[in-house]
């Protein structure tokens, strides 16, 4: 039976993130001191607490969900001026969940999950930077996590668009207030999470959807 995920090393795959991004926040520092800093644009760093509601599967033999579990996540964001009004962001964002369904076994009902999103973007405000309504998205990699022995990390394609709302809270902090939704691409059937050659259950699906709700502060500088 194929895994449902292809077996990339998270070692591998973190390297290959970090290089890109590392890359993605040197060019937009570098245009950004080429603009010299024009009015309108600054860098950012936000720490986020949010809720990530989860997504769900279909077990091929039993029809049965196979259900993510909606829980507290965390996130954190780099942005870095590019020009008045938009961004080039880092983000990052973490959720410890569970997978749970009919379809496991009566002794494993649940299977403890990390999911996160490793993602490069931009924001682009509709009036003033950092002040009211904006458009945030990016696109990278999910990492699935799962607790279990044998079990090793996967990695999948997806992207991430959302919008939100920045408060001023004097020169150098803000409030931000957004609501992103979350697609990994998934195209297969097969089995989910295998080690030994055995796998804990079939599924099929194309993609895992997931939607967001976040708040954090923002240090401007």
């Amino acid at each position: 039976m194929n895994a449902l995920f292809p077996r990339i090393s998270f070692p591998r795959a973190a390297a290959l993130l970090a290089l890109v991004a590392a890359s993605t926040g040197a060019a937009g520092f570098a245009q950004a001191q080429t603009l010299g800093r024009a009015a309108g644009s600054e860098n950012g760093v936000t720490l986020y607490g949010g809720y990530r509601a989860g997504g769900n599967f279909t077990e091929t033999t039993t029809e049965q969900d196979v259900r993510v579990g909606s829980f507290a996540s965390i996130a954190l964001a780099v942005d870095f001026a590019l020009e008045p009004g938009k961004q080039v962001q880092l983000f990052y964002s973490r959720q410890k969940t569970d997978l749970s369904s009919g379809a496991f076994l009566v002794a494993t009902n649940s299977i403890p999950l990390t999911i996160e999103y490793y993602h490069i973007g931009g924001t682009a405000f509709f009036e003033a930077m950092s002040n009211g309504p904006y458009v945030v998205g990016g696109i990278g990699a999910t990492v699935f996590r799962p607790d279990g022995p044998g079990l090793t990390s996967e990695v999948k394609p997806s992207m991430n668009l959302g919008f939100g709302y920045m408060l001023p809270l004097g020169h150098n902090l803000g409030a931000r207030f957004e609501a992103r939704g979350y697609a990994t691409l998934i195209d297969s059937t097969g089995g989910l999470f295998c080690a030994n050659n055995s796998c804990l259950v079939s599924i099929k699906g194309t993609a895992l959807y997931q939607a967001e709700a976040l708040i954090g502060l923002t240090g401007r500088f």
